[in-house]
């Protein structure tokens, strides 16, 4: 699919489908009225029988009653004026993208997005209508029933290079949400490592791969125990950017990838199993960010480090009551197999330090305490450094992408002590999201550091926007833009 900018009249278009976007309560003002006068007053008619009023996540299609060369109107509503967002822009170009699709458009013309946004509008449209439009048909047997949009053009609009940048963000959101939707059969460590060397050499990333071997040689002993009862041996991928000028920093990107997560001795029920190829989202976040930052180049230096592990149960496996060994030199008694993701990224903040990180953002699909606690669309957030808590939830917040702040408070560390070892990997029931960041905290090396829980906005069950079902990206954009933000 092509995204173009065009001159000209948006009526004129040689394009089967017109999108526009419109304010709460004047739907057939600004440049809907432009449409509405080359439909003789139709449109406004047309929307006064529909009910449309322009409400955010609100979407109508009109025909044109052959008046103009396109053969439609998709209108999706902003909402009210003095409320519209860069993410609710996103948001509206999404869902108009698809609902055009739906209605069998291929070349669509699109309207600016309104114009007090500039370029941050302009990019924000582009992306939306990429993610919007995405879809994972690798494993359907039979085509679709829609057909590809093959071309977007945007009208009055000069901005190639917002639509550009939209078009690159997008595309690695996408590509985190290919390796999240891949099922554990076909995506484990090793072909996720070669996924990730792909696209390093594709882009000009230096990607390094440590296998088991090196793993243990390196003293890696945390990713290797979650990994010792799989088939599928774990790998550590370390993606690195470094710019071509000055760079303002090192930034240090770590993901949790477990390719498939059943629980390993402490098995999980089968409804909690389900999903779990999803397990690995933190490090897709990690891998999309990066392809994104390879083409945007901003003046950073950036590690992304992913630890890879499938979690299973076999004669091998790990067992409560063993202690394990990390690569930090601490000691960690296992009281629950099921708690493997701090393990592998006690191992993967410990490497990440020690490639000179001034600060360090996890992502993980950490624990279900992170869902009960803010629910299925927003992710929790930890973090030792205030600055650094601020500009990623500003960052999230223009990208889209909610989080909450939650407290790291030291008396809970007392229920991860262990009798025989330095930390237990998991404690009571209660707070379990803080005790898992409190675990993560001791393998920070005292390096900023934020901990992203996404158990809940990895994965989606419904549509909405520029969001479709199953795995969503969550968290690549957010690590983008932080970088864009704090280059500014």
């Amino acid at each position: 699919m092509k995204l173009e900018t065009g001159s000209g009249k948006l009526v004129e278009q040689q394009v089967d489908t017109l999108l526009v976007g419109v304010p709460e309560g004047n739907p057939a003002g600004d440049t809907a009225d432009e449409v509405n006068q080359a439909l003789d007053g139709k449109l406004q008619s047309a929307l006064a029988a529909t009910g449309f009023q322009g409400k955010a996540g609100t979407e109508c299609v009109i025909p044109t009653f052959g008046q103009i060369p396109a053969e439609r109107i998709v209108m999706v509503g902003l909402g009210e004026a003095s409320d519209v967002t860069v993410d609710r822009i996103r948001a509206a170009w999404g869902a108009g993208a698809r609902r055009a699709r739906q209605a069998g458009a291929r070349q669509i013309a699109s309207a600016p997005p309104p114009s007090q946004f500039g370029s941050a509008g302009t990019r924000a449209a582009a992306e939306g209508v990429r993610l919007g439009l995405y879809r994972h048909l690798v494993y359907k047997s039979e085509d679709t029933n829609e057909g590809d949009v093959e071309r977007i053009v945007f009208t009055g609009i000069d901005d190639q290079e917002a639509l550009n940048a939209g078009e690159t963000l997008a595309t690695g959101v996408s590509l985190a949400r290919d390796l999240v939707n891949a099922p554990g059969l076909d995506l484990f460590p090793e072909r996720l490592a070669g996924r990730a060397w792909e696209m390093a050499s594709d882009f000009g990333l230096e990607c390094t791969v440590y296998d088991r071997a090196a793993l243990q040689e390196m003293g890696a002993g945390a990713i290797v125990g979650v990994g010792q009862g799989s088939l599928r041996e774990p790998r550590l991928i370390h993606l690195v950017y470094r710019p071509e000028g000055q760079s303002l920093g090192v930034a240090g990107f770590v993901g949790k990838a477990i390719t498939f997560d059943t629980g390993g001795v402490s098995l999980k029920p089968p409804d909690g199993m389900r999903n779990m190829k999803m397990d690995m989202a933190g490090g897709a976040a990690v891998i999309g960010a990066m392809r994104a930052i390879a083409e945007l180049k901003p003046p950073f230096t950036v590690h992304g480090v992913i630890a890879a592990a499938e979690n299973m149960p076999s004669h091998s496996s790990y067992r409560p009551g063993d202690v394990l060994k990390t690569l930090s030199g601490k000691t960690v008694e296992i009281t629950n197999t099921d708690a493997e993701g701090r393990l592998v990224l006690a191992d993967a903040l410990t490497f990440t330090a020690r490639q000179g990180a001034e600060f360090m953002i996890d992502l993980a699909t950490l624990t279900g305490a992170s869902v009960v606690a803010v629910g299925n669309s927003a992710a929790s957030l930890f973090g030792t450094d205030d600055a650094l808590v601020q500009d990623v939830l500003q960052a999230a917040e223009f990208s889209g992408e909610r989080m909450w702040h939650m407290p790291l408070w030291d008396d809970y560390r007392q229920d991860l002590d262990s009798d025989i070892a330095d930390i237990v990997n998991s404690g009571n029931r209660d707070g379990g999201a803080i005790k898992a960041a409190l675990f993560l905290k001791e393998f920070t090396h005292d390096v900023p550091w934020v901990h992203l829980d996404i158990a809940g906005p990895a994965w989606s069950t419904k549509e909405e926007g520029y969001r479709i079902k199953c795995g969503t990206g969550f968290g690549a954009h957010t690590l983008v833009t932080l970088l864009e933000q704090r280059a500014k």
